[in-house]
């Protein structure tokens, strides 16, 4: 029987004699000197191109205005535009570049692998070793000063839209996060259409998102920035189930129990609108983080570790909502020391 099974084996491991494979056509490049050099130069053109990208994403990040006054082009910001662009062409350079030099300069002969074992021997190690150095043999990189170059010239200037665009991160500034465009008589309206919230039309239960009016003027990043700092939620419950509120002892910031909150959670900054209306309670969809609107807005569950902050509000004249001031503490998440 073992013997049986060694000549099996032996029958396994034979190559195929023909596999039908055509015979091998040799490229241009494989024998007119030429041919060769002329591909060398093109492969080192579209390194080439992706460093002039580079170096214009960097360009274009020092010059295009953004902010209430951006640089356009063709109708659109110059900035996101003019950064897509530049870094787009200069990865798809780098990638039509390592095309050419695989399909007219790396080695182009036909090879066999036979199957083996999983376990890798001291023999296959070496092998493996053999393998790779003759793949750097014939990738040509070695004897090809152009090409290895100009490659590695188009991978050290992508270092550069990274540095630059790494400047926008950091630490957020804790006093932009302590203010925002809500202010004392601005109107609460719904956060689409931008349509007054009359306090005498909302019922129990009832959840509206809400924004403050002045950001229907407002428009680019500074709309961006106004709206993830100032987004609110108000809802209507019933004024014998609120035990507490954040107004200061002899006040209260309900009116005929429509409460605002802030929508941003107080974990990691995600929108909150998950209404439980018969338990007041809150929900993050991210996190779970659930807040009590009927107490403070104080956390009941989750990773969150502060209530959400409450927007002080009241009615005009015409009995529709307005704010009283700015939130009394900072929005958002709290991943920072607060006082």
């Amino acid at each position: 029987m073992s013997d049986n099974n060694h000549e099996l084996e032996q029958v396994v491991a034979e190559p195929i004699p023909d596999p039908g494979l055509p015979p091998h056509e040799p490229r241009p490049t494989d024998v007119d000197p030429k041919a060769e050099k002329r591909a060398e130069r093109q492969v080192a053109a579209f390194f080439g191109i992706s460093v002039v990208f580079s170096i214009l994403f960097c360009v274009v990040y020092l010059t295009a205005k953004i902010g209430s006054n951006p640089s356009t082009f063709l109708g659109l910001g110059a900035s996101n535009l003019g950064l897509g662009v530049c870094l787009g062409l200069g990865l798809f350079s780098i990638g039509v570049g390592a095309i050419l030099w695989a399909r007219k300069l790396m080695g182009d002969e036909e090879i066999i692998e036979y199957r083996h074992s999983a376990s890798s021997t001291d023999e296959d190690r070496t092998e493996v070793l053999e393998q790779l150095n003759a793949g750097i043999e014939e990738s040509g990189i070695g004897r090809r000063p152009l090409v290895r170059n100009s490659l590695l010239a188009a991978m050290g200037a992508l270092g550069l839209p990274a540095l630059f665009t790494l400047k926008d991160l950091g630490t957020p500034r804790i006093d932009r996060l302590k203010h925002t465009v809500w202010a004392a008589h601005m109107p609460v309206v719904q956060d689409v259409s931008f349509t007054k919230i009359k306090a005498s039309d909302m019922v129990v239960g009832q959840l509206i998102n809400a924004a403050p009016a002045v950001l229907q003027d407002m428009t680019g990043t500074e709309l961006l920035d106004a709206t993830a700092k100032a987004a609110i939620i108000v809802v209507k419950i019933d004024p014998a189930d609120i035990r507490s509120q954040q107004a200061p002892a002899g006040q209260t910031w309900d009116v005929n129990g429509v409460l605002a909150f802030s929508k941003i959670c107080t974990h990691v900054g995600c929108p909150i609108s998950l209404w439980e209306h018969q338990t007041h309670h809150l929900l993050c969809p991210c996190h779970q983080s659930t807040f009590d609107l009927a107490d403070a807005g104080k956390v009941i569950f989750g990773p969150a570790a502060r209530a959400l902050p409450q927007l002080p509000i009241t009615v005009d004249k015409d009995g529709y909502l307005v704010a009283q001031s700015d939130f009394r503490q900072p929005v958002g998440p709290s991943f920072w020391e607060r006082s």
